[in-house]
């Protein structure tokens, strides 16, 4: 009998284990690049098709000098580009950030639906809830950091919860090619 209750007890003890590991912060899948923290890259599932996804993130400047993100990219994707969103009228408003996103030491940016995010274009293949989609973002002063983007659900607010649409078909365009 008591050689069947050891079995039982390292399958109790592995399974704490791996619950452990499963709710510790290294599974958020949180980044370090000299004093930028980047926390939880994430995108939403795209419907097929679609020719453009969205890049989520947060990144935080623990050093004494600032930063600047200037774009990021996916393998998926043909390029990438940095942008901001804002509400003109009513009308919700997109376009491509040239000189980057600075990220002041002590302060920490966020890229969300409907704000500054990472905009890739070109997908070669529609990206899909839980998978993990290799990326590069590039700083200027921490340089290329390879960093791994989580698909979360097509109507993913945030990451790992689901609720209300962005609905990209809003936004005004205008003189900026999506190539689509």
């Amino acid at each position: 009998m008591r050689l069947h209750a050891f079995p039982a007890a390292l399958l109790g003890l592995g399974l704490a284990v791996t619950n452990l590991a499963a709710s510790s912060p290294a599974h958020a899948h949180d980044y370090a690049a000299g004093p930028l923290k980047i926390g939880h890259p994430w995108s939403r599932a795209t419907p097929g098709g679609a020719k453009v996804a969205g890049g989520y993130l947060t990144v935080t400047n623990t050093g004494t000098e600032t930063d600047r993100l200037n774009g990021g990219t996916i393998e998926a994707a043909g390029r990438g580009e940095l942008h901001t969103m804002s509400m003109e009228g009513g009308v919700m408003k997109m376009a491509p950030l040239a000189n980057g996103l600075e990220i002041p030491p002590g302060q920490t940016v966020t890229l969300a639906p409907s704000g500054h995010h990472l905009m890739f274009l070109d997908l070669k293949a529609p990206l899909k809830k839980g998978e993990r989609v290799k990326g590069t973002l590039t700083f200027e002063r921490a340089g290329s950091v390879p960093v791994e983007f989580a698909v979360e659900s097509l109507a993913a607010k945030a990451p790992e919860a689901a609720g209300g649409t962005h609905d990209h078909s809003r936004h005004d365009h205008t003189g900026h090619d999506h190539g689509h």
